[in-house]
C-alpha cells in the first residue's frame, strides 16, 4: 500500500486530510512536529508537509530529507502565497506545492501526480483510459489505434487529463502544469486548447464523451463510455 507521510500542527487541516487520503487506498501517517516528518520519511512513498510547523519550518524538513539522499516527492502546504517563499521551498528540494486554503480535488490531484512519477509512470510506458491510449515515452497519443496529431501543448493538456480520468483537474492545476503559469492566471489559452483537443478526439461539448467542462473548477476526463 502506497504510504503518504502528513506533516500538519493544525488538526482542522491534518485530520479531514488523513480520513480523505485514506478514502483514496493510501496508508497515511500523520506527525505534528517537523522533526518527526524528518524521521519518518525513510520509507515513504509521499511527504505532504506544512510549511510553518511549530519545531523547525518545512523548508528545513525538506532540506533534512534530500541531505538523507531521499528522493521521495514532496508537496508543501503553505498559508503563504509569498514568491520568496515558495521558491525557497521548492529550491530545498519539494517538487509541487498547493496554497491553503485548497480544494481537496486538486491537492488530491497533485498527489496522484507525484505518485506517477515516482513510479516512472511519467517517464515511460502507456495509460490507457476508454478508447485513448498515451505512449508516455513516445509522446504520441492514439484514439481507436489511429495515432492523434497535437501540438506539444495538446499532447501535455491531454496527458494529464487522462492521467487523472475520473477526476476533476482544476483550470489553476492545468495551467501550472501545461503552462508554467501561476494560480490565477488568465486562462484563454486553456479554453482554446480544450476545444482543438475536443475536435481531434470527435467530441462535443455539449455531450462530451471524453473531456467535461465542470463549472466553476476545471475538466474531467471521462473513465467510462
Amino acid at each position: 500500500m502506497t504510504r503518504i507521510v502528513l506533516v500538519e500542527d493544525d488538526p482542522t487541516i491534518s485530520e479531514p486530510l488523513t480520513r480523505a487520503l485514506g478514502r483514496e487506498g493510501y496508508d497515511v501517517e500523520w506527525h505534528g512536529t517537523g522533526l518527526g516528518g524528518v524521521n519518518a520519511s525513510d520509507d515513504a512513498d509521499l511527504l505532504i508537509l506544512d510549511l510553518g510547523l511549530p519545531d523547525i519550518d518545512g523548508v528545513e524538513v525538506a532540506r533534512r530529507v534530500r541531505d538523507k539522499g531521499l528522493t521521495v516527492p514532496i508537496l508543501m502546504l503553505t498559508a503563504r502565497a509569498d514568491e520568496v517563499d515558495l521558491v525557497v521551498g521548492l529550491d530545498a528540494g519539494a517538487d509541487d506545492y498547493v496554497t491553503k486554503p485548497f480544494r481537496l480535488a486538486e491537492l488530491l490531484a497533485r498527489v496522484r501526480a507525484l505518485l506517477r512519477r515516482r513510479s516512472g509512470a511519467d517517464d515511460g510506458g502507456e495509460i490507457e483510459v476508454a478508447a485513448v491510449r498515451i505512449d508516455v515515452a513516445g509522446h504520441r497519443a492514439f484514439l481507436d489505434g489511429r495515432e492523434l496529431q497535437l501540438s506539444g501543448k495538446e499532447f501535455d493538456l491531454l496527458h494529464l487529463l487522462v492521467a487523472n480520468a475520473g477526476s476533476v483537474v482544476s483550470r489553476d492545476v492545468l495551467m501550472r502544469e501545461v503552462w508554467g503559469a501561476d494560480a490565477g492566471a488568465p486562462s484563454k489559452t486553456l479554453d482554446m486548447h480544450v476545444s482543438w483537443l475536443r475536435r481531434k478526439l470527435g467530441d462535443d461539448a455539449a455531450h462530451p464523451r471524453y473531456i467535461t467542462t465542470v463549472r466553476g473548477m476545471g475538466f474531467r476526463f471521462e473513465n467510462e463510455q
